[in-house]
């Protein structure tokens, strides 16, 4: 019920040995310029129980990375009001690209990644969030998703949603 992108879609395999790059589970640095937090843009199941959510990357300013730094593991770290954030993982299975949709970033409890609220906007995407989609279409995307060679094949299920 979760798929999640390794690392924002700028990230490159040799910034990881690079001066000012840092790529963790869930915080990017490149350049010390670029700033990156994960989190989970959740949609709701209309006929299940559960909610499926994709793991992707959004980019911070520098002043609300330090901050959402600063609180990482600091208790009651959810009072903390939405950092604005630019979507950084490219989800395929979406048309027109998800890269750069307008982002929500909402500090949830210690342990617990954010939650990225999409801007209510007409791209699939955001309608997904807001209106919820069917178990039908989470096994579309699972087929997708998982079947070697597709476009998102790079994407991989996230057993620690």
């Amino acid at each position: 019920m979760s798929f999640t992108a390794p690392a924002p879609y700028v990230w490159q395999p040799g910034f990881a040995d690079a001066p000012g790059c840092l790529l963790s589970a869930d915080q990017c640095v490149i350049n010390d310029e670029h700033y990156f937090v994960k989190g989970l843009i959740e949609i709701p199941v209309l006929d299940g129980d559960e909610v499926f959510s994709w793991g992707v990357w959004v980019s911070l300013s520098r002043s609300n990375f330090a901050r959402a730094a600063e609180l990482w593991d600091t208790p009651g770290r959810e009072s903390e009001p939405p950092y604005f954030g630019w979507l950084c993982t490219d989800l395929p299975f979406y048309s027109p690209t998800t890269i750069h949709l307008k982002t929500h970033v909402h500090t949830m409890p210690v342990g617990r990644r954010p939650t990225i609220e999409l801007e209510p906007t007409s791209h699939p995407l955001a309608v997904d969030q807001r209106t919820g989609i069917t178990t039908q279409r989470v096994r579309e995307i699972a087929e997708a998703t998982l079947h070697p060679g597709s476009a998102l094949s790079r994407l991989r299920p996230d057993p620690g949603a």
